[in-house]
């Protein structure tokens, strides 16, 4: 092996543009299937007599100044962990290379120097850097001074410096910093340095390797992006600065994803007081703390295809709060995301008529329509914090009518104030239950409105017939009704109160008619499917108000 010669330090073709530009998470193009069987053979060497046998042993199957780095950095971060005794011990504790190789552990400082002296062995020029990081006991917000806190290593391929950090890409120390575990992580080979800066500043700041060079007050005030961040596909996030002062009681948060994803929150540990919407690529959301002062919000994020129900968290967020806005304080049925989305969409509820997720009606009456994806099933219900009706009850005040692969959402509100009206589907032809699909608020604040429930409807009530009038449940006592309903493959229609009155079929394919409430609690709808038989069902009922 040639020993290298004084790395020369970082110059104009170094250096990558900042803020990043979304292109890619590494400095220089990297295919990691190429890396697969190199990977494996790294983790199997176990030479741990001199760091040169070392050396000879893991270049056995690399031959680009590529492979060779590759090889060091996984043998390092799969063997060599963290030393969080020598850590709160700093003085007992060797960081040369040989002696980092010898314990298996070490700090920062000998991961980056047996790296270093790996790399020289193996003729790559190799820098040890260090500065302050946004690691372990990092506080939003906080300023930095004093000794650098961290180390890492600058690699020089193909002509141009890049940046790796083998401790952080090793593992992690639990939140007590008493136990390291190994859990590899790619994202800091060869990160792209606008990336890398996001928690990682050199002291010498040509080591940054940007254009422009972010100055250490910057570094301070932007927000952390930790590497889930970068590596589930997610690319920019507002504010960019980690701590929020709320507007009006309000604070809004925004994602920008690749791809599509599933987003939830925390705020102090608990998903309440927000309102989260998900876009095509990211997601929005807005926060109404309920109390002043600070307030830790974490964001959390998984990939819309992933199987199991692991949301990794990608953000965090201080929030202060110096005033509360007690009028967004959300029905404690509400779930996030609120209002349709790609995951609506993908369920079956196209084209959504409401695309936000707050409807705001003043006289209590909505109208919500959708075109549905193909033998869809569907069930709807309404919820409210304040509300005396039964679950049962309240769903009578939603009218479900089908037109063809359209359905209408006819909703009538018992009393003013904040419901959740949630939407469930399942495929027809299956027998299981309805799985929830999304919801949306319906905020009404007219203290005048109290709608009666709409009729209650049987089994024999098909999913496209259709109620014109009385849509209300509830009829006045001792007066003639008219009565108009769309239904098909019908032979005759009654309407029974103290007696009975038959309606007529309209030539546009209405049943028509009225009849007197006198005398009658309730009034029934019945059908004759078939003119030889008997045999009449009951299809509708209404309530008549008491004398």
């Amino acid at each position: 092996f040639q020993k290298t010669g004084a790395p020369r330090p970082p110059s104009g073709k170094d250096l990558h543009a900042y803020p990043w530009d979304k292109s890619s998470l590494k400095s220089m193009p990297v295919d990691l299937q190429q890396f697969e069987k190199l990977d494996a053979y790294a983790l199997k060497v176990n030479v741990k007599n001199s760091v040169e046998d070392l050396v000879t042993a893991l270049l056995k199957q690399a031959r680009t100044d590529l492979e060779k780095v590759r090889a060091i950095w996984m043998w390092i971060c799969h063997h060599i962990e963290y030393d969080v005794v020598g850590y709160h011990n700093k003085s007992q504790l060797s960081c040369k290379a040989i002696d980092v190789l010898h314990a298996g552990k070490s700090i920062c400082e000998g991961y980056a120097e047996l790296f270093e002296q790996m790399c020289s062995i193996a003729g790559i020029q190799c820098m040890k850097l260090s500065g302050y990081s946004k690691g372990y006991g990092y506080k939003m917000g906080q300023t930095f001074t004093g000794d650098s806190d961290h180390a890492w290593n600058a690699v020089y391929l193909d002509g141009r410096w890049h940046l790796l950090d083998s401790t952080w890409g090793s593992g992690s120390v639990d939140d007590s910093f008493t136990k390291f575990t190994f859990r590899y992580n790619e994202f800091y080979f060869l990160t792209h340095p606008a990336l890398f800066i996001n928690n990682h500043f050199p002291d010498n700041s040509n080591w940054q390797l940007l254009k422009p060079t972010l100055a250490l007050k910057d570094f301070e005030s932007n927000m952390l992006h930790n590497s889930n961040f970068y590596m589930l596909g997610l690319l920019t996030a507002h504010p960019t600065t980690g701590i929020i002062h709320t507007e009006n009681g309000k604070a809004a948060i925004s994602v920008d994803s690749r791809s599509s994803m599933l987003f939830s929150f925390k705020l102090r540990g608990i998903q309440e007081h927000g309102l989260m919407t998900l876009k095509k690529h990211g997601m929005k959301l807005e926060i109404y703390p309920q109390k002043t002062g600070s307030h830790k919000l974490q964001i959390f994020a998984k990939p819309s295809k992933a199987l199991d129900d692991v949301y990794n968290c990608v953000l965090e967020y201080v929030i202060e709060c110096k005033s509360v806005d007690k009028s967004r304080r959300f029905p404690k049925d509400l779930h996030q995301p609120v209002g349709p989305s790609w995951f609506s969409e993908r369920q079956g509820f196209l084209r959504p008529s409401h695309l936000d997720p707050i409807i705001h009606t003043n006289d209590g009456r909505c109208s919500l329509t959708f075109t549905l994806g193909k033998d869809i099933s569907v069930l709807a219900s309404l919820h409210s914090d304040n509300s005396s009706l039964t679950e049962d009850a309240r769903r009578r005040h939603i009218m479900q009518i089908r037109r063809g692969n359209q359905i209408e959402l006819k909703i009538h509100l018992p009393h003013a104030g904040d419901f959740v009206l949630e939407i469930y589907a399942k495929k027809k032809s299956d027998p299981g239950n309805y799985d929830y699909v999304f919801n949306y608020l319906i905020s009404c604040l007219n203290t005048e409105v109290k709608w009666p429930a709409f009729p209650q409807s049987y089994s024999k009530w098909a999913e496209d017939y259709e109620i014109v009038e009385p849509l209300s449940g509830l009829l006045p006592a001792g007066r003639n009704v008219q009565f108009k309903l769309k239904m098909h493959g019908i032979a005759k229609v009654l309407v029974q109160a103290e007696s009975t009155h038959p309606l007529t079929l309209s030539r546009d394919g209405y049943w028509q008619g009225t009849c007197n409430t006198s005398g009658c609690a309730e009034v029934f709808v019945m059908v004759h499917e078939n003119a030889n038989h008997s045999f009449y069902s009951h299809v509708l009922k209404y309530e008549v108000e008491s004398q």
